[in-house]
């Protein structure tokens, strides 16, 4: 069944046979059934609804969300890929020559670079960041994935930002757990909405502290107050920050960890140093740190130091200018919000590198810009219950550029003209 869904064979939504009708027409015994649709469910390849059956889930874990992208063609202009502005990037070679030319790490040696632990907890001690251990790991969802699985079971549920981060929205079911969806607006997660999911039964909460992917929300002083109110009646959920905006912002972190009894706060170095160099810094409390870096010597072992050490030296040099890079793409991306304004298209983007435009037709929207010459990722990727959008990438948008596209777009999400055949 796995196979078939990830060939296409078995189509998203389609109906699964009754336990006994497959037994019967396998010879096999209906437990084996039933053990192979557990084992479906907890892959986030298929869902159950109690009488109703069970069927492939619509975005089932064995494709992705990517596979919900567009392809572009050539002489299209590609709005979709979320990826920074290479020109905003620093040079990394003299950070990797530097890494390189120090005494070789050896099985056993410490797996986090000192240097950066020392400066990776100045910063979140400067950002209102509780004390506690530091990891490396191999990006943000590599972090968020070992927090997940240091305290969760198959079947548990997690609260998750809608429209939100398509990777996470995928991970959380290939992991066998449920996602339960939460609102958001321009200042985060809504509170009201964070409390039904917790008594939902929520066992843990990921909330993007900035830069929120897709919508660009980040949370203020007031919605972070209301967030540890609502989390204070539930200690023991599992909360999860993703800070990945760090290096392109220029808002102020309003931190939720420590409300919680097990918290993790994650750090990327992708969006404002370099996706290739999948890093990212974490902390939490003692338990989960534990778990996680016992886990991760099972494995990989660690991050590599030399990527560490050179990290750790573009912190040191100060290679990115935050203020700057927030500065270079805030103009982008007030730019097109303004131009749809003026063309009565409401759009959002308070941070980080993209725009999000409710549309009534995402295929219609994304089909037409992309015959205009724009390619932008549909809202499928990165919603569960909200309603239709589209993502626009604006990091490389230039100024020649702003106008054109809010045409397109504007012209792509009005509703096509009614024909009359009579």
């Amino acid at each position: 069944m796995e196979r078939a869904v990830a060939a296409g064979e078995l189509e998203p939504g389609q109906l699964l046979p009754p336990l006994r009708e497959l037994a019967a027409r396998l010879g096999v015994n209906p437990n084996t059934v039933a053990a192979a649709y557990r084992i479906l469910r907890e892959r986030g390849v298929i869902e159950t609804d109690g009488r109703r059956g069970s069927r492939v889930r619509h975005k089932p874990a064995t494709t992705g969300r990517e596979e919900l992208g567009v392809d572009v063609p050539a002489g299209v202009r590609d709005m979709a890929a979320g990826n920074p502005d290479p020109a905003l990037l620093p040079s990394l070679a003299a950070a990797f020559a530097d890494a390189a030319d120090r005494a070789p790490v050896l099985y056993g040696d410490d797996p986090v670079e000192p240097e950066l632990a020392r400066l990776t907890r100045a910063e979140l001690d400067a950002g209102g960041v509780p004390a506690g251990p530091i990891a490396v790991t191999s990006g943000s969802l590599d972090a968020i994935e070992r927090v997940l699985a240091a305290h969760l079971k198959p079947g548990d549920a997690v609260a998750v930002e809608d429209p939100g981060w398509g990777g996470l929205l995928d991970l959380v079911p290939a992991l066998g757990l449920r996602t339960l969806p939460v609102a958001l607006d321009d200042d985060g997660p809504l509170p009201e909405q964070v409390e039904r999911a917790l008594k939902t039964g929520a066992r843990a909460l990921v909330v993007t502290d900035r830069a929120q992917n897709p919508t660009g929300a980040a949370l203020t002083a007031a919605r972070a107050r209301a967030l540890r109110s609502v989390l204070r009646r539930h200690p023991a959920t599992l909360l999860i920050e993703d800070d990945h905006g760090h290096g392109i912002v220029d808002l102020p972190l309003h931190p939720l960890a420590g409300v919680t009894q097990h918290w993790a706060f994650v750090r990327s170095a992708a969006k404002a140093y370099g996706p290739d160099l999948r890093l990212a810094v974490l902390t939490g409390d003692e338990v989960t740190l534990d778990r996680v870096r016992g886990r991760q010597r099972l494995g990989p072992g660690w991050v590599s130091r030399i990527t560490q050490r050179a990290v750790a030296r573009l912190w040191a040099d100060g290679a990115v200018d935050p203020a700057a890079v927030a500065a270079a793409y805030g103009r982008r991306r007030d730019a097109l919000i303004d131009a749809l304004a003026r063309r009565g298209v409401t759009a959002y983007g308070r941070s980080g590198l993209n725009v999000w435009i409710p549309v009534p037709d995402e295929t219609a929207a994304v089909a037409r810009l992309l015959h205009a010459g724009w390619a932008v990722a549909p809202g499928a990727r990165f919603r569960m219950s909200a309603p239709p959008g589209i993502r626009v990438t604006v990091s490389t948008l230039t100024d020649a550029e702003t106008e054109p596209l809010a045409d397109a777009i504007a012209a792509a999400v009005r509703p096509a003209p009614v024909r009359s055949y009579v």
